[in-house]
């Protein structure tokens, strides 16, 4: 068994990013599909996901959300 940590995708990730789409569900609605963009996967993600890859983010370099 390994004992290898797992991180989970957050906004606490270098990689992550808020979406450029809301959404993304299909609905329409507001973050009904909680995902963060990975630039590392290039690809949207789950939020709180499990993630191998995660690699903490600067303290105070986290990403604006556009909201209108």
């Amino acid at each position: 068994m390994s004992t290898e940590k797992i991180g989970f995708c957050d906004l606490g990730c270098c990689h992550a990013s808020w979406p450029r789409q809301d959404g993304m569900d299909g609905s329409g609605s507001c973050r009904t599909f909680v995902a963060l963009y990975c630039a590392l996967k290039g690809r949207p993600v789950h939020k709180n996901m499990p993630c191998r890859d995660r690699q903490e983010r600067p303290a105070d370099t986290a990403p604006a959300r556009n909201d209108p």
